[in-house]
């Protein structure tokens, strides 16, 4: 059996037709994956931000256990999913991403793609996407070997499709290097490849969590081209597999590395920064159509793979197979999950990341957040603020309360957060003081402290001092 692992980066979890979506015609192939397999609707990545998210999903480990907090190496003690993998005779490709698992070694590759620069569209063409999954997986064919291959588009990460900030006179002024391409003598809108759908701000639906302003239509019109175009990838990626034979042998696994690049989603522990609906298909083992609702994490995925391949698993990790949620034998999985965040990317000038940890705990009804950097001072910073939406709630705030208020818990925030998540997806109302809730906060506040204890966190002395007010 073969494995294929595709990835979209930074698309909300809402932003697929088959979770909701109610933007025309935005996801059609990732809604046929689904109908063609499991549509796991409630799932995490552990971390949501890029290099540490994709190290979960290989190692089966929380980020402070693999050693990448933010954008480092693993560490050399940590097994991959990929060297256990070439233990057993497995052919290992990634495409795009490349520098989002790292070091290289450790991850075993035998092919490897960087996309990262014009040749290859910067990772967001859907034919460059196919060209390559077709050269691999004809490699591996060659080399007759079974493979395993990540194949990752960079859409729908910033800038947006069509967006002023990734026009040439735009990056241009910023000192970024650019090569535009162009289609019978003329530009095409923007620095990266043509969509085949650019969506206009009367088309979409304003997500729960930002305010409805005109510049954030805008950009939420943007951002849906891009996942309109990442939804076009991975629709070539499976092409590739199909026109090769391998689509019946072949476990499929779809999800993005976390949520989109927008206030109060990337680079949080909210709903919107860590919640990935997993789909995963294998034709006559996955039963098609198959919907569950098992609350998932991505530190399974690598537990998951080598369970389905009947492979030795690795000693270590954090999480454990699903296997038989998958394949219908069991409804339930855990009752609770831990998602972190430690730090933002560097700084494109200083080369310096911003420490803001997080931590959560979450069940289907709720999810409790401890931050632990919140004194009232430090402000938060992320390249989520970058874009429109930022800069218009900024501006609106100016003279409506309601916006000012949601600006400025942005940035300070407070120590402890709680959501009723069931009735409260995009988490506006926190009811951590909420008087009637306080025996269940306190069980989370204790379920915090044996998932930090547990996974050896740095945080756990902090916190016991601090939330639980232990010596």
């Amino acid at each position: 059996m073969n494995v294929l692992l595709i990835t979209v980066d930074d698309m909300n979890y809402d932003s697929y037709g088959c979770m909701g979506c109610t933007t025309p015609d935005i996801t059609p192939n990732i809604d046929r994956l689904a109908s063609e397999g499991a549509l796991c609707e409630n799932s995490y990545v552990a971390i949501s931000v890029c290099q540490p998210s994709r190290t979960a999903l290989m190692t089966g480990r929380y980020p402070h256990k693999t050693g990448t907090l933010g954008f480092e190496e693993i560490n050399n003690c940590v097994t991959t999913l990929t060297e256990r993998l070439r233990e057993y005779g497995y052919y290992n490709g990634i495409i795009g991403k490349v520098d989002h698992v790292e070091p290289r070694e450790k991850f075993a590759w035998d092919f490897i793609v960087k996309t990262l620069n014009p040749e290859e569209h910067w990772g967001r063409d859907p034919e460059k996407m196919y060209e390559r999954t077709r050269d691999f997986v004809r490699e591996a064919k060659a080399n007759n070997k079974p493979f395993f291959l990540m194949a990752n588009s960079h859409d729908p990460h910033r800038p947006f499709a069509g967006s002023v900030f990734e026009t040439p006179e735009y990056l241009c002024k910023s000192g970024k290097r650019v090569t535009p391409f162009e289609s019978e003598g003329e530009y095409y809108r923007g620095k990266y490849v043509k969509c085949d759908r650019y969506y206009e701000s009367d088309e979409i639906d304003i997500p729960g969590f930002l305010p409805n302003l005109a510049d954030i239509r805008t950009e939420i019109a943007d951002y849906y081209s891009s996942v309109h175009r990442a939804d076009a990838a991975v629709g070539r990626i499976l092409d590739a597999l199909k026109e090769e034979g391998l689509a019946d042998n072949t476990l499929v696994m779809f999800l993005t590395d976390n949520g989109a690049a927008l206030p109060f989603a990337k680079s949080n522990c909210y709903q919107n920064g860590t919640h990935s609906p997993f789909i995963f298909r294998l034709p006559g083992t996955i039963p098609a159509g198959m919907r569950t609702d098992a609350l998932i994490s991505s530190i399974d995925y690598t537990p998951t793979v080598l369970d389905m391949l009947g492979l030795p698993q690795i000693d270590g990790v954090d999480g454990c197979s699903i296997k038989d949620i998958l394949t219908g034998k069991r409804a339930e999985h855990y009752e609770t999950i831990f998602t972190l965040f430690f730090k933002t990317a560097p700084n494109f000038v200083t080369g310096k990341a911003r420490h803001y940890p997080m931590r959560c705990v979450q069940s289907r009804k709720y999810s409790y957040i401890y931050n632990a950097w919140a004194d009232g001072n430090l402000a938060f910073q992320n390249e989520s603020m970058a874009g429109l939406s930022f800069a218009a709630m900024r501006d609106a705030a100016e003279t409506d309360t309601d916006i000012k208020e949601r600006v400025d818990f942005l940035l300070y925030r407070i120590p402890e957060e709680f959501y009723d998540i069931e009735n409260d997806p995009d988490c506006l109302n926190n009811l951590i003081d909420c008087e009637e809730l306080q025996p269940h906060i306190e069980y989370y506040r204790n379920k915090m402290y044996e998932y930090m204890s547990v996974s050896q966190d740095a945080l756990v002395a902090k916190f016991s001092h601090t939330i639980l007010k232990k010596d």
